[in-house]
């Protein structure tokens, strides 16, 4: 009798564990068809499996009220925990509260969330400070400029906090000595995006716009003005082309030396970071309310140790 009851709570034992492994993390993404995103996921997907846990993943399309909707469904589906990519900031407040309500662990990562100095102990922000992403972005052009240019800069949703932030930088380096002999001629909202992008530098172009320098706040928008610049028979060894990511196509087009300088903001790292933090709160750890992973510059010097990352 007693073994029979020994195998018993062992067995009452393995499935608990097993429950406990199994438990479903929610994944709100911002945009399927954008690159970062696309890396951010994935990878949270792999560590998710990695550590034994299902991961629910949907797509908000840019869209605040599909957003909330999928965080709704999330907290009446009663997964684990939720991470999110907010759409925009000014919803993060709104969602901070409902993941409280319920009780349930909330990660945001990549974008920063505007409440992120009242997260409580079972919420916590996984991503990089934005001051740093379009700082070295125009530094670093700056510097390969020697100084001088007309500029043009692509932005991203201006409801999203990397888009302001890096937009921000980008105009405080310019009033540095170093660079005040570029001048910012044009800036406009390219929505994240690479045809975007290319619609926007076209546009540029066909009107006169005379520039040698695009600043972009993302590498799907820079690959968007190399395009169109090619398009409009630019020789890119007349025109400086930045952005921020490091994702694959833009190594590439680094290489092809098309593109100038980007930033690696590591997707793994971010992704990773936060499965992990939402596992430990999962388990009844506190967090921090933000985990940092650093942005690192990228140049022709350095592009090397970047293209297996």
């Amino acid at each position: 009798m007693k073994q029979t009851g020994l195998l018993a709570a062992v067995a009452a034992f393995t499935m608990m564990a097993t429950a406990v492994n199994a438990d479903t993390i929610g994944f709100s993404s911002p945009n399927f068809d954008d690159n970062f995103q696309t890396a951010l996921r994935e990878a949270a997907k792999s560590r998710a499996e990695e550590l034994g846990h299902s991961i629910q993943i949907e797509d908000a399309r840019e869209d605040v009220g599909m957003q909330l909707s999928q965080i709704q469904n999330f907290i009446a589906s009663d997964v684990a925990a939720i991470i999110v990519a907010p759409v925009s900031a000014a919803a993060t407040p709104q969602i901070t509260k409902m993941a409280e309500a319920a009780d349930i662990p909330l990660i945001y990562v990549n974008r920063r969330p505007a409440d992120l100095d009242a997260l409580g102990e079972k919420a916590a922000f996984v991503g990089s400070d934005e001051t740093w992403s379009g700082t070295l972005e125009a530094f670093e052009v700056c510097k390969q400029a020697a100084g001088t240019g007309k500029a043009v800069m692509l932005m991203g949703i201006l409801s999203n906090e990397a888009a302001v932030t890096r937009s921000e930088d980008v105009r405080e380096v310019l009033k540095l000595s170093m660079c005040n002999g570029i001048e910012l001629v044009a800036e406009q909202e390219a929505k994240w995006q690479r045809t975007e992008a290319n619609n926007v530098v076209s546009n540029w172009l066909s009107s006169g716009l005379e520039f040698d320098i695009v600043f972009a706040n993302n590498d799907e928008m820079a690959l968007g003005a190399v395009q169109a610049l090619k398009a409009a028979g630019v020789s890119m060894d007349d025109v400086l082309v930045a952005g921020v990511d490091a994702t694959d196509d833009a190594l590439a087009s680094l290489g092809k030396n098309e593109l100038d300088v980007t930033v690696f903001q590591n997707a793994k790292g971010q992704a990773t970071g936060s499965v992990d933090a939402a596992v430990k709160a999962m388990n009844g750890e506190a967090l921090p309310n933000w985990i940092n992973i650093p942005f690192e510059l990228v140049t022709q010097d350095n592009l090397k140790s970047y293209m297996s990352q």
